[in-house]
Order: C-alpha cells, then structure tokens, then sequence
C-alpha cells in the first residue's frame, strides 16, 4: 500500500524559482512554480499510489486539487526534512518534488506497483543536475537520508550510494531534468506540452518565440 509524498513549497514571489529570474520576473518564476506544483498533483492524483500526500512550506492555495493530504514540512535541512516526509508513512513510500512537471503516472508506475516493493527494496529516480527527482524507500529510516548533502552536483550520486551502502537493492526510474533555469523550464514544456505548465511556458515567452 504505496504512499506518494510531494515535497513543495508554497509558490511564493521570491522565494521559489527564484534561479529563473531575471529571465521571468519573480511574480511569473512563482506562477510557473505554481503551474509545476499544479502539474504535479495531477499526476500523483493519477498515478496508483494508495495514499497522496503534500509535504508543504508554506500554505496551501487555490491550486490544492481534492484527495491530498497536507502536511507542513520539518524544520532543518533538506536532508532532515525529507527523512520527515516518510516519517509521515507506514509501509512503502515514492518521494517526488515540484521541480518535474512532465513526470507521468506511467513514469512513477514502476514504483507504486504492488508488485514492487520487498523490505529491502528502494527506488530512485536521478535527475540531470546531479541531483535526484524521486526516491522510494520500503522503510523511511532517517539514516538513509540525514547527512547527505543536498543541492549539489553529487546529491544524487551520495545518496544512491547511501542506499547501496544500506544494503538495498536499488531499482533505477530514467533521468529527469529539474526546472531550475529558463532553458530548463522550455525542455520541460516540450517533454510534457500539454500540461498547465507548458501553456505558461509559452504565454510567457517573447511574441516571435512562441
């Protein structure tokens, strides 16, 4: 019985995507954070996880679709907030953030099957900054997560081998890009065009390049 965390902030002017900026302004960097967050939701409420849930900083907004739960986030650092998240959870969990707009159900599928999980089981989605888009552990123990530096070109590559150093067998979802930068943000919306994020995407790009 697989939970599904998204761990996210509220998309507030200056203090999400702010490394989109000066490229959007940082009302739009939050409205497409917003857009991405939206996008998101979506597909955790389409993807077959038993449970889902927001593991927000900040409030919830009008972009809260039904059947979510939330809650706030930890204090400390990212490392410690995340070992909080699948605190929240009994039995199996996939970890997601809001940065991967184009991430389908059919992506996550693999790791939300009954079928997929064992005590020793965990799932791991890297992504193309060096860091990771998901992560999935049959037993949130903290010690697989806390001290492992975050928001680095190594993230990803230290905390797969926290897991292998674990002793768990290691099951790998494809590369994603993050939505971190303005090139960042167009790769994404080709991927997945039809999204909410997609239309911002070209709402806001300059007349002759849409």
């Amino acid at each position: 019985m697989t939970t599904l965390l998204v761990i996210a902030k509220e998309p507030v002017p200056g203090r999400v995507k702010t490394r989109l900026t000066p490229h959007y302004t940082p009302g739009e960097a939050a409205r497409l954070a917003e857009a991405s967050l939206a996008d998101t939701l979506r597909t955790a409420l389409a993807a077959p996880a038993t449970r889902r849930v927001l593991v927000l900083d900040g409030a919830p907004g009008p972009w809260l679709p039904a059947g979510v739960e939330v809650f706030p986030q930890a204090a400390g650092g990212l490392d410690r907030r995340i070992a909080a998240a699948f605190a929240l959870c009994e039995g199996p969990a996939v970890l997601i953030g809001m940065d991967t707009p184009q991430i389908t159900a059919d992506l996550l599928a693999p790791a939300l099957d009954e079928e997929a999980w064992d005590a020793r089981t965990a799932w791991f989605g890297p992504a193309a900054d060096g860091g990771f888009w998901c992560l999935g552990l049959a037993d949130p123990d903290p010690a697989l997560l806390v001290g492992v530096p975050m928001s680095t070109p190594e993230t990803g590559a230290r905390q797969r081998e926290r897991l292998v150093a674990a002793g768990l067998g290691v099951r790998d979802l494809p590369v994603l890009r993050d939505v971190d930068t303005a090139e960042d943000a167009r790769l994404a919306a080709a991927d997945a065009p039809d999204g909410r994020f997609a239309a911002l995407v070209r709402e806001l790009a300059p007349a002759g390049a849409r």
